[in-house]
């Protein structure tokens, strides 16, 4: 059994070795991330050509996902790099002050926090490590006592419980990196703390306009981690091509007794409306210092593989970590596994799906009929991958084979739950196609002569959206 759930890895200092990124493809790595909070525009430039060039050496089509910083909600920096924060004192938000912090006061990246905020909002600091309450607002200061004290060090992020920052999801910095990702023509692009559908949309045309000069339009990623997001979830979802489960700032805004349920509604309804999703934040923390898993971290990825996620993310672990090939290792062992406890309800599944596409209804018939054939393999040969995507939403057990002709599809399909993807050349004659597919699998080993298949396809041929032909096959 091949591994179905998808391995999203971080780039960084731990992993920017041409030696190390081949190892971490080989491991199991599917889609790489280039996170925009860190580096210059030509460091990522760099970077996404080291790693198309390691994919093609290694023989299999990896996704570039560009990750944008999103807005700057941070503290400013301290004299001496921190302070230790005591409960009940007093410590004061400045978003007017230049100079240093100290233990009574710092300055602030974000300078709309004044306006944010009221006396009783509590803000949570580092990740929720420090709370403070808020005394009164005056002017630029924001006036608080220390509820939960620690260290407080340069640059940590604010939350504000229960969400209410009035920060717009696309700063001037984001749009400058779109502009870079889509010079090198990422696959993938992640927005950082959107709202509601209209941040994605903006997203969406900044970037297509962005990649109009390159031909190319990049699919794109709401990660979903403000608590205004979750009322907006069904809208977010229908302006994005999939989402990111942020499990981090979410936890902080909603608190963290809450994302586990949300974690399973947001992969739920985005599978049911056909969008992908990739489960992320501190799934392997312990391995940044750590040669093997907790076992809660085991657990935590498993339970990922059985909520449908397409796909588990690597952050820290990766891009910083000591033992960044030996985590995605464990993680890709940690996914089969949970991959074969898997319950397939595929009957149940159909009889409350509504259909009212030629094409969807053909990816839908592959999928029963290959299941209750028991076939070796489902081909579709696809020029979008919408037909391996519709598929993919589904589990079955049986390998989906995403066949197309375009780079940009294939590498796009490498996020995909349960798909391979291939490239094959081009054909306008339809059989053609069928025996060059039927070729390439033998080729590689996944069909042998007395196995059946399903395959579908589009006649007339290479037209997006044109699938219309369902094909049981032997291989002679």
């Amino acid at each position: 059994m091949s591994r179905a759930t998808k391995i999203v890895a971080t780039l960084g200092p731990a992993s920017s070795d041409p030696a190390v990124l081949e190892r971490l493809l080989r491991a199991g790595v599917d889609v790489v991330r280039l996170n925009f909070s860190h580096g210059t525009a030509q460091d990522h430039r760099d970077r996404a050509e080291m790693v198309r060039q390691t994919a093609l050496r290694v023989g299999k089509p990896v996704a570039l996902m560009a990750d944008l910083q999103g807005p700057k909600i941070r503290v400013g920096k301290f004299e001496g790099g921190s302070v230790m924060l005591v409960n009940g004192a007093a410590f004061v938000l400045d978003a007017s002050r230049e100079a240093l912090g100290d233990v009574g006061i710092v300055g602030l990246d974000y300078k709309e926090l004044p306006r944010d905020v009221k006396p009783s909002d509590n803000l949570l600091l580092n990740d929720g490590l420090i709370v403070l309450t808020v005394q009164a607002v005056r002017g630029e200061q924001v006036h608080t006592v220390v509820k939960q004290g620690g260290v407080l060090s340069n640059n940590k992020g604010i939350n504000k419980q229960g969400g209410g920052l009035t920060a717009p999801a696309l700063t001037a910095k984001d749009m400058e990196d779109i502009k870079t990702a889509m010079s090198f023509q990422a696959d993938y692009l992640a927005v950082s703390f959107p709202k509601n559908a209209t941040d994605m949309e903006m997203a969406r045309q900044l970037a297509n306009v962005a990649g109009e000069p390159h031909r190319h339009k990049p699919a794109l990623i709401a990660k979903i981690e403000r608590s205004e997001a979750i009322p907006q979830l069904e809208a977010i979802l229908k302006a994005s091509d999939g989402i990111m489960v942020a499990r981090g700032d979410l936890a902080v805004e909603v608190g963290p007794a809450a994302v586990p349920a949300l974690q399973k509604r947001m992969i739920r309804m985005a599978r049911a409306m056909d969008k992908i999703t990739i489960t992320a934040t501190q799934m392997m923390e312990s391995m940044v210092q750590a040669p093997v898993p907790t076992r809660a971290e085991v657990s935590d990825v498993a339970n990922a593989v059985l909520d449908g996620t397409d796909a588990v993310m690597l952050s820290a672990e990766t891009a910083a970590g000591q033992y960044p090939v030996e985590t995605v290792e464990q993680m890709a062992l940690i996914a089969l596994e949970a991959e074969r406890a898997e319950d397939v309800e595929l009957d149940g599944n159909f009889a409350r799906k509504h259909l009212g596409r030629i094409d969807q209804s053909i990816a839908m018939g592959a999928l029963f009929t290959a299941f209750h054939l028991g076939c070796k393999a489902i081909v579709a040969l696809t020029e979008s991958g919408s037909t391996a995507l519709w598929m993919s939403r589904h589990n079955t057990h049986v390998p989906i084979f995403g066949v197309t002709s375009s780079t940009n599809s294939e590498r796009r399909m490498a996020l995909y739950r349960n798909v391979r993807p291939i490239l094959m050349e081009a054909h306008s004659d339809r059989d053609e196609a069928l025996a060059d597919a039927e070729r390439l699998l033998v080729g590689r080993g996944v069909l042998m002569p007395g196995d059946t298949y399903a395959i579908t396809c589009g006649e007339p041929m290479g037209y997006p959206g044109g699938t219309n032909m369902l094909k049981v096959c032997r291989v002679n």
